[in-house]
């Protein structure tokens, strides 16, 4: 349930290139990729952190505070679709953040990607995880275990979508589970 190493550095890499300062992060679990985000982002850059857990981010915020980078993280326990809808109502929110990164609720990723694609600025990224589900959207569906196969066809959805959508650039990359990297086109 961690950001693997691999995908850890090509998230900073990406976080440093496009000069982030305004992210959101949907699924912190402990927190390491948002410790990576936040050491990442200028001392004045924003994370909006959302999880429905708030005792695993507690697990891993004294690292966080150790870092001395707690001051650039909102956390909000909630749901991510409704802190999502919250940020919309703010006309100021669309086309404002630089980077997300959704490491969630993987029946949810279609519905997060078209309300990103509003707050994310064109040029913006939007990093998905899992999209590779442990190898299986690439196996037949006799091979895949059943407590596997509600989140991979999900996955297989939601790739399938986000190969036809023109307003992004894609890239699926196969570090960790699979990540693959969305650009804003328009």
């Amino acid at each position: 349930m961690l950001t693997t190493p691999d995908a850890g550095q090509l998230m900073v890499l990406l976080l440093k290139l496009i000069n982030a300062k305004k992210t959101i992060e949907i699924g912190v679990f402990t927190g390491y990729s948002l410790l990576l985000t936040a050491l990442s982002i200028p001392d004045d850059g924003k994370i909006i952190a959302i999880d429905i857990d708030r005792e695993a981010f507690e697990l891993g915020y004294p690292i966080i505070e150790k870092a001395g980078v707690q001051h650039k993280i909102d956390f909000i326990e909630a749901p991510g679709l409704e802190v999502l809808d919250r940020l919309l109502e703010d006309p100021n929110n669309e086309d404002s953040f630089d980077y997300v990164f959704v490491d969630a609720d993987k029946d949810n990723y279609i519905n997060y990607h078209e309300k990103l694609m509003r707050l994310v600025k064109i040029g913006g990224l939007i990093l998905y995880d899992n999209t590779l589900w442990f190898g299986t959207v690439a196996l037949p569906n006799c091979l895949i275990p059943e407590k596997m196969k509600y989140d991979r066809d999900h996955i297989i959805e939601f790739n399938k979508s986000l190969s036809n959508d023109s307003r992004i650039q894609i890239s699926q990359v196969p570090v960790g589970d699979g990540l693959t990297i969305c650009r804003r086109l328009y």
